[in-house]
């Protein structure tokens, strides 16, 4: 989570960014969020915050504090239940008018999946379905956890887009991450070395897939 932070700090391009945690995915973990703080302290973060939404929101004008941020990161967690809770909340549209106002939307898992049209999820149990109502603010689906060794999330991903369940997206191994401006994809960059993402996409009754080398962007300093 901590090189997450530092790239979506970079990324706001100011010298002291204010950032949110929005940590609805793990039920507004009281563990998770302290070791955030800790987190984001250490790697440059001007002002800190966190959105709760479990028992009730902890902010009175939810809409005027995310639109305040340089950068809002979102955790991990159950996608399913993070889009469930921010429909009723009305974040949806909140974070729409965050995006477009040019505030840095981040996250991890989950907090990547949401941007997207859908992806692969454990939300429901093991099996590995389709979540394919996401937010949409990119056009895309998204699969994370591309190479991750006791899930079979890579076959998953790709016989999903195949069978049109899902819409052609990218895959990302663990450590790397996808960086939008606007709708188009601009660069894949990586905290770890000699990783990709993939572009996935329908062909016929099978698949295409393309490599994408990440750009190696690890925190400064470590």
């Amino acid at each position: 989570m901590g090189s997450q932070i530092w790239q979506a700090l970079r990324l706001a391009d100011v010298r002291e960014p204010r950032i949110c945690l929005i940590a609805t995915a793990v039920g507004d973990s009281r563990t998770y969020i302290d070791r955030w703080y800790e987190r984001a302290e250490f790697f440059g973060a001007g002002e800190t915050s966190h959105l709760e939404l479990f028992v009730r929101p902890n902010v009175t004008d939810i809409r005027a504090h995310l639109l305040a941020q340089d950068v809002i990161f979102v955790s991990g967690g159950s996608v399913v239940n993070l889009l469930a809770v921010w429909r009723a909340h009305r974040l949806d549209a909140v974070l729409r008018e965050c995006w477009e106002a040019g505030v840095v939307l981040a996250g991890q898992s989950a907090g990547s999946i949401c941007w997207h049209l859908g992806g692969v999820t454990d939300s429901f149990g093991d099996a590995l379905d389709p979540v394919d109502d996401g937010l949409g603010f990119l056009p895309y689906s998204n699969g994370v956890h591309d190479d991750l060794a006791d899930q079979p999330r890579r076959r998953r991903f790709r016989e999903l887009v195949e069978a049109g369940e899902l819409p052609g997206g990218y895959a990302t191994e663990d450590g790397v991450a996808l960086h939008y401006v606007g709708e188009r994809l601009h660069e894949v960059v990586s905290v770890l070395p000699e990783r990709s993402a993939w572009f996935v996409e329908r062909d016929g009754t099978g698949h295409r897939e393309e490599a994408l080398p990440a750009r190696y962007w690890p925190p400064a300093g470590l």
